[in-house]
């Protein structure tokens, strides 16, 4: 369904993956990785995205590369330059808003794992990013430094797996007091008895798929509120 592209970030480029849905037109959403990097169920899940009526990028954060080992991808996400991370968020916002296909310049992020908190970082730093949505959102708020207060008149969801601890994780407290105190709103949801990545339905050891189902649905129908609505 989709094409690999290129858009300006960086003072150069960033390569993405761009799935837009039959009827042609819908609103933009940015779909973040997880640490793997743009492998398959990355670009499935943006299919998956068009699929429902939006127009679907996922930027692809180390550029060419991707694994499918832990050790290789910690590695990678260690390597991660958070600048270079948020200056490619903020062309990806650009490039959607400014495509003929995408119904406003207001786009959505949506990202798993790493990708979970580089979402709910990117509306912090892209004005017409105004809402984000996190899966069990993996990387400590330090290595970003997030501006909370560019969450004002913006929204969030969040969606946390039990393995990470919940709502009740340090991390999504942090994220929801700072979120509300900016003015923003938020929504979390806990699924018990789920695992970290339970949406990665390309590991069946930890893909839940009735949580997966109902974090889908939640998904969905917070971008076509605040989107299409």
């Amino acid at each position: 369904m989709g094409e690999h592209v290129k858009f300006a970030a960086n003072g150069g480029t960033c390569e993405g993956y761009l799935a837009v849905p039959e009827s042609g037109s819908g609103p933009g959403v940015i779909v973040v990785q997880e640490w793997w990097g743009l492998v398959p169920h990355i670009t499935d899940l943006t299919d998956r995205f068009a699929k429902a009526g939006f127009v679907a990028l996922a930027p692809d954060f180390y550029h060419g590369i991707s694994t499918t080992e832990p050790d290789e991808a910690m590695r990678l996400l260690m390597s991660l330059a958070m600048d270079r991370a948020a200056h490619d968020l903020s062309g990806a916002a650009d490039y959607l808003g400014g495509r003929d296909e995408v119904t406003s310049t207001d786009v959505g992020a949506v990202g798993f794992c790493m990708g979970g908190s580089l979402a709910l970082w990117s509306t912090t730093l892209a004005p017409n990013i105004v809402l984000a949505v996190g899966f069990y959102p993996a990387l400590p708020w330090h290595a970003m430094s997030p501006d909370w207060t560019g969450y004002a008149g913006k929204s969030a969801v969040i969606h946390c797996s039990e393995e990470d601890g919940t709502s009740a994780a340090e991390g999504i407290v942090t994220a929801v007091a700072a979120i509300t105190a900016a003015g923003g709103t938020v929504a979390v949801y806990d699924y018990p008895g789920t695992q970290h990545a339970f949406v990665n339905d390309s590991r069946p050891e930890v893909h839940d798929p009735a949580a997966t189902s109902v974090a889908w649905d939640r998904t969905i129908a917070a971008l076509t509120a605040r989107l299409a609505g």
